[in-house]
């Protein structure tokens, strides 16, 4: 993998996503500037680091899930 994609795969990873003017949640950006094997890395660092998180939060909660919750509970 080049440097490049490392890169847009490191944005992809990220918990934070952009919201439209309706409210609806979009995809990051690198997301359609990834390949196949970009998509695929960027899929299994995600399962790593949210796995890591709900390891280190008392109520075993990612940030994913932690953002749902908080969107629900408004």
């Amino acid at each position: 993998m080049s440097p490049d994609e490392a890169l847009l795969v490191e944005r992809v990873v990220s918990a934070h996503r952009e919201r439209g003017a309706d409210g609806a949640v979009r995809s990051h950006p690198a997301w359609h500037d990834l390949g196949a094997e970009g998509r695929r890395a960027a899929y299994e660092e995600t399962a790593r680091q949210r796995a890591a998180e709900r390891a280190l939060d008392p109520n075993a909660q990612s940030s994913t899930v932690k953002a749902v919750l908080a969107r629900l509970s408004r």
